[in-house]
């Protein structure tokens, strides 16, 4: 391979980052209702007035983060103009699961690094005590946006304390209020009754875009990423197409575009087109299922490793029983307990929810009664790449490996170049 340099490239792109969560648009569409209601939710903050506690809920990608980011940028300018003393903490509550392990990062979020404390050993009253401190000496009026908030489960007392910090006397010198975002639906009629009343003063639902306003949302932003004549509307409606698909969320709808002008830009291409949204559809969609299967518990990536031993056989469809006596089998190997066969066919109920595997009900009648049985829905490389960790530790059984082996030995014979066989 000759020399490699690196050089600008700006013949598609003019602002990439424009497609990414993190960048926050001039103005946001496809949001008006819940901007009004959110505005007026913020509203006593520019009046002087103790804050609204806000609860926002919706699935992934519906704008939660993206309206609160835009919303919250316009009240610092406003609350500037008119000399109110704002001030906003924001804090994600993704692999915090109490209200200690929250309460402890308020705390180190305000306080300067030599001030920290540590994440364990205070009882959570002296926890609270200095986070009451902390907020009186910032003073004024305070925000605190804990997103995905939902991760704290069932200890949810900060929720609680918090709002009722001031009248509490815990605080005097400051007027805080709580912005919760959650992507779980439930969590809020999940909390119990005193939060709930506390938390939720103004609640605010996102539901999931439809794909006229998904088109809306990738367009303005398209016109920010890309050339006048990189793109056309056709590009951009089938992104937004895909993206009411998959739940209405623009996060992935923005993936998929951003995916879909790095593929005609690798390629030199002077335009993007549909062949390269459906390329960069598939790229996705392989990448999501092995982030899929990474993250299942070991035996769910056992009953699937069994499955894909007996595919690999050529014996599917393949009933339970037979999964299970794989499973069985491979649990030795592993020196691993195995699960019941009822936890087993639980296991591949899940897998089929999570559309990693084919289920299927069958019927022979008196003679062969009622069973289910099952197929993997995804190519074997790609299933086995997924569970590569498990793999490591479990061995790779024969039947796996004689497939990879045959599938890479097409490959090279038809190319003629070993070296462009995958690892």
């Amino acid at each position: 391979m000759g020399d490699i340099s690196f050089t600008p490239d700006d013949s598609l792109y003019k602002y990439r980052d424009s497609l990414s969560e993190n960048y926050t648009p001039e103005t946001i569409v496809g949001r008006d209702s819940e901007i009004s209601q959110y505005h007026s939710a913020l509203q006593p903050v520019i009046n002087g007035e103790t804050p609204n506690n806000t609860f926002l809920y919706g699935k992934t990608g519906v704008g939660k983060t993206a309206v609160t980011r835009y919303l919250l940028e316009q009240l610092a300018n406003d609350a500037d103009q008119f000399s109110v003393d704002l001030t906003v903490i924001q804090l994600n509550c993704e692999g915090l699961n109490s209200s200690y392990q929250v309460a402890v990062n308020l705390v180190n979020r305000i306080r300067p690094a030599e001030s920290h404390i540590s994440k364990t050993g205070h009882p959570q009253y002296e926890v609270y005590d200095f986070l009451w401190n902390a907020f009186d000496e910032i003073g004024g009026t305070i925000l605190l946006v804990l997103d995905e908030v939902d991760n704290i489960g069932d200890d949810d007392s900060i929720l609680y304390q918090i709002p009722r910090a001031r009248s509490n006397g815990n605080i005097s010198e400051a007027k805080v209020g709580i912005i919760g975002i959650s992507n779980d639906l439930a969590f809020r009629e999940n909390l119990s009754a005193k939060v709930r009343s506390s938390l939720c003063e103004k609640s605010i639902s996102f539901p999931p875009y439809g794909a006229t306003e998904l088109q809306a949302v990738l367009k303005q932003r398209a016109d920010v990423a890309f050339h006048d004549d990189a793109f056309d509307n056709e590009v951009v409606a089938l992104c937004a197409a895909f993206g009411a698909q998959d739940a209405g969320d623009a996060r992935k709808a923005l993936d998929l575009l951003r995916g879909a002008g790095d593929i005609a830009r690798a390629e030199n291409a002077d335009r993007i087109t549909e062949n390269h949204v459906r390329e960069a559809r598939d790229e996705l969609e392989r990448e999501e299922l092995m982030d899929g299967i990474a993250n299942l518990a070991d035996h769910q990536q056992l009953v699937l490793y069994a499955l894909t031993t007996i595919e690999a056989e050529g014996e599917t469809p393949a009933r339970t029983q037979t999964v299970f006596q794989r499973y069985e089998e491979l649990c030795e190997i592993a020196g691993m307990s195995c699960r019941t066969n009822r936890r087993v066919r639980d296991f591949l109920s899940e897998l089929y929810a999570l559309s990693i595997v084919e289920s299927s009900q069958r019927n022979d009648g008196l003679s062969g009664g009622q069973y289910r049985d099952h197929i993997l829905n995804h190519e074997i490389r790609l299933v086995v790449n997924g569970m590569s960790d498990l793999i490591d530790r479990v061995g790779i059984y024969q039947s796996i490996l004689s497939t990879i082996e045959e599938a890479d030995n097409v490959m090279i014979s038809s190319t003629g170049d070993p070296s462009t066989t995958p690892n």
